[in-house]
């Protein structure tokens, strides 16, 4: 995949694996103009989730389904 194939808001993955990511800029790195997707996700540290961000090489990342909930809700009736 090249840098085109993502768009700000593309839910996205490593292929090898990890936290499903938001797409937030699609461009070029600054020194080597390399195409480049900033990505954005969160981490549970501790009990806080913390925001991590980095800069992924567009061929590293696979588009990515929202995940379900782990769990349901049920109506109990009295």
């Amino acid at each position: 995949m090249d840098a085109t194939e993502f768009k700000p808001g593309d839910l996205v993955r490593v292929k090898s694996g990890g936290p499903i990511m938001t797409v937030e800029l699609v461009g070029k790195t600054a020194m080597l103009e390399e195409d480049a997707v900033w990505c954005v996700w969160c981490e549970k540290v501790g009990n806080k989730q913390v925001a991590r961000k980095d800069t992924f090489a567009p061929v590293v990342l696979e588009k990515a389904e929202k995940p379900r909930a782990a769990f349901s809700v049920g109506v109990v009736r009295a």
